[in-house]
């Protein structure tokens, strides 16, 4: 097995490390945030004190941060990857960034003496758990080759797309359509509240009906007071739809109906809603017009 090392502790990053542990590789971790690892460091995984470091211990270096800013930061830092030698290192970024971030770092990496494959996940964190992410992934074929033995342990699925941006690319066109989705919904939920109609039996129609995406199964439950852990939050959702604009907007591609969106999750965020699960856009909308105290009329 060759080396693995890991760079970005959130939640998804916790949720791999620990499958990539259990399935025996040799695990190395870095993270702004030193407590984040205390996890993995008991499931046998060792602590590199930066970027830098971690390359010296690791074949393969598998990122999975926030934003652009970050990864910015992981890899051009004073001790960030690009600081060491890349030599025969394959640099794997698994994070939702903007396509112009990965394909100005490509040319440096392999400047290095590395490789680069970009390989956003799409799933949360219970198939994070389960090894049941679908791995979009772009770049030479012999670089993602070389990955699979770690893709086998995250994924059930790896989509090779093309060259270095085509993950990044379908991972934003994936995500896009999800994030229209759920703040649609906030407005229909919305205006149906103001109308009378139970919540309850609205989502239980939209289930029963080809509207809604197969995500809602699972999600409904919460918009009816029931509990569980946050999988991919309000901010989250924010986050990446700057990136899905931003890559629109490169590709010419005029992105109105993902601003509107982007609109609605960002007044969320700033409304105090971003670190909860994105379904609850649907509470803040409604919560909105409550507060503006305008009965519906007719």
């Amino acid at each position: 097995m060759e080396q693995i090392g890991l760079i970005g502790l959130g939640r998804m990053g916790q949720a791999m490390g620990a499958r990539l542990r259990a399935a025996g590789f040799s695990l190395s971790v870095h993270n702004r945030t030193q407590a984040k690892a205390d996890s993995l460091l008991a499931q046998g995984a060792t602590w590199a004190e930066s970027p830098a470091a971690l390359v010296a211990t690791s074949d393969m270096i598998l990122t999975i941060l926030t934003d652009d800013a970050a990864v910015e930061q992981v890899y051009n830092g004073s001790v960030g990857l690009l600081s060491a030698e890349l030599d025969g290192k394959l640099l794997i970024e698994m994070s939702t960034i903007r396509r112009s971030t990965i394909l100005a770092l490509v040319p440096e990496v392999v400047a290095r003496g590395g490789q680069m494959v970009d390989a956003p996940v799409s799933g949360t964190l219970q198939p994070a758990r389960d090894g049941q992410l679908l791995v979009l992934a772009g770049g030479r074929a012999e670089d993602v080759a070389r990955a699979m033995p770690v893709f086998d342990v995250l994924a059930r699925r790896v989509a090779h797309l093309g060259p270095h941006g085509a993950g990044t690319t379908m991972k934003l066109a994936l995500n896009m359509p999800m994030a229209i989705f759920w703040a649609g919904l906030a407005e229909a939920i919305a205006m149906g509240r103001q109308y009378g109609l139970d919540t309850a039996q609205m989502l239980a129609v939209y289930l029963d009906s080809p509207v809604a995406l197969p995500a809602l199964r699972a999600k409904a439950p919460l918009l009816l007071g029931e509990q569980a852990e946050v999988a991919f939050d309000v901010t989250g959702v924010r986050k990446d739809l700057i990136a899905m604009l931003a890559t629109g907007l490169d590709a010419g591609v005029p992105m109105p109906t993902g601003a509107a969106a982007l609109g609605t999750f960002a007044a969320a965020t700033a409304a105090g809603y971003g670190e909860q699960d994105m379904i609850q856009v649907v509470e803040f909308v409604s919560d909105m017009v409550r507060k503006t105290g305008v009965a519906a009329r007719g």
